[in-house]
């Protein structure tokens, strides 16, 4: 049995850590009304980017069609895109999106393609390289990122743009996660190149009703400046949601660990206050006999 002494100093080291998780949980609550605020700002511009694509790109088809938008024809190498958090501390949100990787990875290969991983956040590059530390072609982490913004998104979107047309891949995935609610983040896989596959799964193509237009400058010469734009785009809609749900997920776990250190102290109190009670009992007992004995 563990000493009073051995007792007090767990009580007084969980209560070090309640203090701990209850700051990070109220970190993360502060973090995340910005964070959600800013997922859902980018949401509205998002599908009106893919809206107006899709308009375009009804009109465009053929070899004159932009690669991006298009593709390359095969279907022979697939690029992976895992987005993930750069720390942990987040309950389960930095493995269901490694999980989702991993299925991805699995059912491409079973189908004999070939797969390259990009890794966005140090988490998913350290859950994927155990088993698929050769497809990893290049990383990056964003410990020193202070704000997800344009410049960030575009930054890995023209690594992912260079990799294209130096003919590395044929269809480039975007794996994140899809921030719910505070309390739910849902895992999501969403092509990016080729753009109209993209475009094909999340919008609606609009009706012309018969209507002709004409664009000056032409399509190609507007999709050409789109296209990237787009990419960029929705990189920067993954990586906002990310953030938004890795802040949901961590005040989650940080109330949890809270709550749990709370029990934990109650436990530890009532079993101290046993312990010290019998050791007050044993103490009487052995004055008392001493008294009669010595009568």
């Amino acid at each position: 049995m563990a000493s009073l002494k051995d007792l007090k100093n767990r009580i007084n080291s969980v209560k070090s850590t309640q203090k701990i998780t209850k700051a990070m949980q109220m970190v993360a609550a502060a973090k995340l009304r910005k964070a959600q605020e800013a997922a859902e700002a980018a949401r509205p511009y998002a599908e009106r980017m893919a809206a107006v694509m899709a308009n375009l790109s009804n009109a465009m088809d053929g070899p004159e069609a932009p690669r991006l938008l298009v593709g390359t024809g095969e279907d022979k190498v697939h690029l992976l895109l895992v987005c993930t958090a750069d720390r942990g501390l987040c309950g389960g949100f930095n493995t269901n999106i490694a999980r989702l990787a991993r299925e991805r990875i699995s059912s491409l290969i079973s189908n004999g393609k070939e797969v390259k991983i990009i890794t966005v956040g140090k988490k998913g590059y350290e859950q994927l390289k155990r088993l698929h530390a050769d497809k990893i072609v290049d990383r990056v982490e964003l410990k020193d990122v202070k704000k997800i913004d344009g410049g960030v998104a575009g930054s890995i979107g023209e690594k992912v743009r260079v990799l294209f047309d130096q003919g590395g891949f044929d269809v480039c995935e975007v794996i994140s996660s899809e921030f719910v609610s505070v309390i739910s983040q849902k895992p999501r896989a969403q092509t990016l190149i080729p753009a109209r596959d993209a475009i094909d799964e999340s919008v609606e193509r609009p009706d012309l009703k018969g209507a002709i237009y004409e664009y000056e400058p032409d399509e190609e010469t507007i999709l050409s400046e789109l296209l990237p734009r787009y990419v960029n785009t929705v990189i920067l809609s993954a990586l906002l949601e990310n953030a938004a749900g890795e802040m949901g997920a961590k005040m989650a776990a940080m109330d949890s660990a809270t709550r749990n250190a709370g029990d934990l102290i109650d436990k530890l109190n009532l079993q101290y206050n046993r312990s010290r009670q019998a050791k007050i009992t044993n103490e009487l007992i052995e004055i008392i006999s001493g008294a009669e004995a010595a009568v």
